[in-house]
């Protein structure tokens, strides 16, 4: 017997219930993206789309949104994810094609979810009939979940194999879901596992709680990622360069539907395209700005300071963009010679100390070449001297830099 649902602290994990706790009310916005080429442009070595996107999410939805990531990795092949891009820290993290749902840093499981999908589901029936079937190759051990069988198989053997295997199954009792994407991964489920249906017992614990999302925008690129644009009343983003499978899928069963679009724009330059094409809220990520006349706003928010549009004081009085200091680095020479120089900041969150005072919270990433190096920062944000872009001033930064014990340099603590 599955548990009843429960309110949004969910397991009452520390982590997690701080994470929710920091909404007032119900999500701004609640996006939902697959990772593999689709948040993550594994052809774009500089991740040029994804600094804008998470430049754009700090600055403006950190603190009143929510975001999860919804990826086929099992939970290892995540975290090897997180090591080698600059990735954001997710407030939900849907993992294995839809089988494990956790939360906040420490990515706790949603017992519950464990539960619902154990019925009618028996691994060892499973690994019994797939060996029945040759053209079937075991993906990595990593990739075997409790409630996930994976495979690769050839695209010309796919379909036949499928409803052969659905057959014995279902015949031995079971009922599974069988997900064919990316013209190659063939993953076995049990029938109320999936992408889609992970993210409606996600928002139906939210509508339980009283805190249903504003507005929630799926994204994804292949076939796996079809379940979540059939979720009712969610905005969809299929990234130009959707697999064919995706493109098929929407062909046949959402043609016309005015709330799933094809973007023109690759990987996560396509899902800040499809925020601004739905009116989700800004849509225009701080990377992009050059000149800061144009970053103006009638209400400063102080989470938009600690992006990259903001104005440099060198002690002798001189000002100078942030992005102009950045770049004169190009010009250095010493160890860090020739190596690319990366700088993403991570879960910013601001609080009013005064009637014109902030204190922003976030954690700072760099990375040269390879190597990385996390610190949490601390600033304290002053509007008194609004003579700099008509902006907030700087007044005290306070850096604690982690020891690299991770792999290429990532903290261990981060997970």
């Amino acid at each position: 017997m599955t548990k009843p649902f429960v309110n949004l602290h969910f397991l009452i994990e520390p982590d997690l219930r701080k994470s929710m706790d920091r909404l007032s009310g119900a999500a701004r916005l609640m996006i939902v993206s697959d990772l593999d080429h689709t948040m993550v442009d594994h052809h774009d070595p500089d991740n040029i789309s994804l600094l804008r996107f998470n430049a754009l999410w700090e600055s403006n939805y950190r603190e009143n949104s929510l975001l999860v990531f919804s990826t086929g990795r099992s939970p290892t092949l995540y975290k090897e994810l997180r090591k080698e891009k600059p990735m954001l820290t997710p407030d939900i993290t849907i993992l294995s094609v839809g089988t494990e749902i956790t939360y906040g840093n420490s990515m706790v499981p949603d017992e519950g979810w464990v539960e619902f999908l154990n019925h009618k589901w028996d691994r060892n029936i499973v690994s019994e009939e797939t060996k029945k079937f040759s053209e079937l190759k075991l993906q990595s051990e990593t990739e075997q979940r409790l409630h996930k069988l994976s495979f690769y198989v050839q695209k010309d053997k796919a379909q036949e194999i499928m409803k052969a295997l659905s057959m014995r199954l279902q015949e031995r009792g079971l009922d599974v879901k069988i997900i064919y994407s990316g013209g190659v991964d063939l993953d076995i489920l049990p029938q109320g596992a999936g992408k889609g249906q992970a993210l409606a017992y996600l928002l139906k614990k939210f509508k339980a709680g009283g805190k249903i999302p504003d507005n929630t925008l799926v994204c994804g690129d292949s076939g796996n990622d079809a379940e979540l644009f059939s979720i009712p009343d969610v905005h969809g983003v299929m990234v130009s360069n959707a697999q064919e499978e995706l493109l098929q899928w929407h062909a046949a069963n959402a043609k016309g539907n005015s709330k799933i679009i094809h973007a023109t724009e690759r990987c996560a330059a396509g899902i800040i395209q499809a925020i601004g094409h739905f009116n989700l809220g800004p849509s225009t990520s701080p990377r992009d700005v050059t000149d800061l006349s144009d970053a103006k706003m009638e209400n400063f928010d102080p989470a938009y300071e600690v992006s990259p549009s903001g104005i440099f004081i060198h002690p002798s009085g001189i000002e100078q963009s942030l992005i102009d200091c950045v770049n004169l680095l190009k010009t250095c020479y010493g160890d860090k010679q020739g190596k690319k120089f990366r700088v993403w900041v991570d879960q910013v969150l601001p609080l009013q100390i005064g009637s014109d005072s902030w204190l922003v919270k976030f954690k700072k990433w760099e990375q040269f070449g390879e190597e990385r190096k996390c610190c949490l920062t601390s600033v304290w944000l002053s509007s008194k001297d609004m003579s700099v872009a008509q902006g907030l001033t700087w007044m005290h930064v306070h850096q604690t830099w982690f020891d690299g014990e991770g792999q290429k340099g990532h903290p261990d603590w981060l997970f």
